[in-house]
């Protein structure tokens, strides 16, 4: 059975499981350089992806503003999340009116573009686990001593999608501490 990808259209559907679906992602590859991953997979690999990739960035992002349905599944669609884009005059009973939210209605774009391009990351390798020696460097001073360093940690959501992403919310980074484990 393969998965039904049930796409969020703004409207806050309690069973939505993805912020694009797989038309969205092919086209948004057809201008993308770097499409090979994408466009190999199968419609059910692409599916899977998109799936996980709206599972990811609801875990790992704090988007502004507030949810606009109690019962909806995802994140998105939200209210009064600014948006840096916008500044439309409404016109009211009242008057003009300046707003520069995302309508409550809707996903915007780029996180429809976060999710396909976090969905090809996910077909290329998993991001979610950790590399081989990820995390670990090794000093050698007459003897092997192993330690943990979180600077060479690969982040789940890449790069990419990270600035897409960045104008409507943040990511939401661990809490601090240190680690130091010495092997003898």
């Amino acid at each position: 059975m393969s998965l039904t990808v049930i796409k969020e259209t703004g409207a806050g559907l309690a069973d939505a499981n993805s912020y694009a679906s797989v038309a969205d992602g092919d086209a948004y590859f057809e201008g993308h350089l770097y499409a090979t991953a994408w466009t190999g997979a199968t419609s059910d690999a692409k599916a899977a992806a998109l799936v996980m990739a709206t599972r990811l960035i609801d875990s790992q992002f704090q988007f502004c503003g507030f949810r606009a349905h109690s019962d909806q599944a995802l994140q998105w669609p939200r209210t009064e999340c600014p948006d840096p884009d916008r500044g439309d005059r409404t016109w009211t009973v009242l008057g003009p009116m300046v707003s520069n939210c995302v309508p409550y209605d809707s996903v915007p774009e780029a996180v429809v573009q976060a999710t396909c391009e976090l969905g090809r990351e996910l077909i290329i390798e998993d991001r979610t686990a950790a590399p081989p020696g990820e995390g670990l460097a090794t000093v050698i001073n007459g003897s092997v001593t192993t330690r943990y360093s979180k600077s060479d940690t690969r982040p789940i959501i890449s790069h990419v999608a990270q600035a897409m992403l960045a104008k409507y919310g943040a990511l939401i980074r661990g809490g601090g501490g240190s680690v130091r484990l010495i092997r003898a």
